[in-house]
């Protein structure tokens, strides 16, 4: 509602801060609830199925929106929500039982605004190498505090009785390994799928409705494979599904770097769709093996830890591939004087700079494509009782 009455940006950004508290809030809690009424056999199964939900959701959510920026007020964006949100909420309050013990847990301000300015500063500084440098103080000053106050709020976390986050499930090394796995596939899956529609609407000039068709059949792959994989881990674990899940996603994002103007579309939505397939093995499976590794007390936290770290990491990813494609751009794109002499010519080479700035970014994805290729291989091998 707040965006939808929006008449500034600020107005719209506050609501979308609202949205995602929101999500911050609900996201955990199921998988807490999931983790902890399956027994880890059969785990695997119950997360897949959820992940028919989180995969379909970006398949419709793209192209719905496409669709409804072509036809309506980008309010409708907003307005369309409204009917969802309030169906979940009135079901969730009739329907939704206690399943799991409660206990008052008070929370630590202090450590709630270390976390937000810490993190916050630091995703602003990757967030502004588009618009600057790195070696600008807007840039290296906001990073610096980032990285200090992140760094006492770690500290704090690992002293208090009640911390905001319990650190302490990073001494499980089976968890820690999973949990950077999965990060590291969502810095790569997060801001590629943020750059590909932006080619495709600066480059190729496609609609919203266009670019949203486009990740439509990667996305219901993703969907329609996550209560597979989630079975297909139940019975063999996650080492080799996640070192074919990472190689196919290394693979298929590489494919992307001698990207140009004039790249075949179908060639764009088969890669596209693969690597999704990739990352469905990963995702689901990778997650599951972490959870399995705490004992039943900490899932819980392990589930906060976890999310936090999937959305930290994501959000750095994307940043970093943005910042890296306005750069590479700025610098590629010839001075006004050749606009103002030949401007044929300037529009020519500016189109070629852009096209340079996505193959640095899809460049930068493979980079993160390859380190967690490199991560797969250090999870546990699966048992003779269980191969």
């Amino acid at each position: 509602m707040i965006c939808y009455f929006a008449q500034s940006f600020w107005v719209i950004l506050i609501g979308r801060l609202v949205q995602a508290a929101g999500v911050g809030i609900t996201a955990p809690v199921y998988q807490t609830i999931m983790t902890s009424i399956f027994p880890p056999s059969q785990r695997g199964a119950a997360m897949g199925t959820a992940g028919i939900v989180i995969g379909l959701a970006p398949a419709i959510g793209p192209t719905f929106s496409g669709w409804l920026l072509i036809h309506y007020s980008w309010r409708m964006l907003f307005l369309s929500i409204m009917p969802i949100s309030l169906i979940v909420l009135v079901l969730g309050w009739f329907t939704l039982r206690k399943v799991l013990p409660t206990k008052k847990a008070p929370i630590d301000w202090l450590s709630v605004l270390m976390s937000v300015v810490g993190f916050g500063s630091m995703l602003f500084a990757f967030s502004s190498v588009g618009d600057y440098q790195w070696t600008d103080p807007i840039v290296y000053v906001t990073l610096t505090i980032g990285v200090i106050v992140v760094a006492l709020f770690v500290w704090r976390s690992l002293k208090i009785k009640n911390p905001l986050l319990q650190l302490k499930v990073f001494k499980n090394g089976e968890f820690t390994l999973s949990a950077f796995l999965v990060a590291v596939a969502f810095m790569s899956m997060n801001g590629f799928t943020l750059v590909l529609p932006l080619y495709l609407q600066t480059i190729r000039g496609e609609s919203p409705l266009a670019s949203g068709l486009t990740l439509l059949p990667g996305a219901i792959v993703i969907g329609a494979m996550n209560p597979i994989t989630g079975r297909v881990f139940d019975r063999l674990g996650a080492r080799n599904m996640a070192i074919t899940g990472m190689f196919l996603l290394t693979v298929t994002t590489a494919s992307f770097i001698p990207i140009t103007a004039t790249t075949p579309v179908i060639y764009i939505v088969s890669l596209y769709t693969v690597r999704m397939f990739g990352i469905s093995m990963v995702m689901m499976p990778v997650t599951t093996t972490g959870m399995n590794a705490l004992p039943l007390n900490l899932i819980s936290d392990g589930t906060v830890v976890n999310n936090t770290a999937r959305q930290v990491f994501a959000s750095m990813g994307t940043a970093v591939l943005v910042s890296v494609m306005s750069n590479v751009t700025n610098n590629q794109t010839p001075g006004h004087g050749v606009a103002t002499a030949t401007p044929v010519l300037f529009k020519h080479l500016a189109l070629q700079a852009n096209v340079v700035g996505f193959r640095y970014a899809f460049l930068i994805a493979t980079i993160f494509g390859v380190m967690g290729l490199g991560l797969t291989f250090l999870l546990k091998k699966p048992s003779r009782e269980a191969a």
